[in-house]
């Protein structure tokens, strides 16, 4: 059975600062992440040894390991190829143009984002999705790793506001974390994300 890894960063852990510090980058791609991919790949072994056995008793409990955790591989696989070292500037081209008309302006749409990351209960993340049903861009607030994100829908940006992503710096003044993060925002990358969501689209509902 193939296992989850955890990916390299393309940059150095130092290099998101003054946004991001190279300790907490450290500690959340080292540690954080990697517990992830560790309780994915656990849970995968743990569900494979129940089919095997007929031992499903625990099976309930084992598919919310598997979901949370993997969440959490996931979305911080994303994360981090949303930044970039001395990001600058906005979306150009098509995401910028799918931004102005679907949230009214790039202003608009981060003060819709920056709400969502603001308001996070707790631990979860602000997310910019595309939805493959409406094919449309839409802002989504994810719980935890898992919880509250429709189905159907791409990830195209997404920000950790989870207290290990930003309380070393920040301390509990999630805000400042949330104005650096546009800081270094690699716009690139979301857009290569929308166009490959885009062409997926019809893997939902085909045509």
């Amino acid at each position: 059975m193939p296992l989850y890894t955890l990916p390299d960063l393309a940059y150095d852990y130092s290099a998101l600062e003054p946004a991001i510090s190279g300790r907490i980058m450290e500690l959340h791609h080292s540690k954080h992440h990697q517990a992830y991919v560790t309780g994915a790949n656990t849970a995968l072994e743990q569900l494979a040894e129940a089919r095997a056995t007929g031992n499903l008793g625990n099976v309930n409990k084992l598919e919310k390991d598997l979901a949370f955790n993997l969440g959490g591989h996931v979305n911080h696989s994303i994360f981090w190829t949303n930044l970039a070292p001395g990001a600058d500037g906005g979306p150009e081209g098509d995401l910028a143009t799918t931004i102005d008309e679907e949230f009214g302006s790039l202003e608009a749409f981060k003060a819709h984002f920056t709400a969502v990351a603001l308001g996070v209960q707790g631990s979860g993340w602000s997310v910019l999705a595309w939805d493959a049903l409406g094919s449309r861009p839409i802002i989504v607030q994810l719980y935890d790793q898992q919880g509250n994100l429709p189905a159907g829908v791409v990830p195209l940006l997404m920000l950790d506001v989870w207290e290990h992503a930003y309380y070393l710096d920040y301390q509990n003044v999630r805000a400042d974390y949330v104005a650096a993060f546009w800081t270094i925002v690699d716009w690139s990358d979301v857009a290569a994300r929308l166009v490959r969501a885009r062409a997926a689209g019809t893997l939902l509902l085909p045509a």
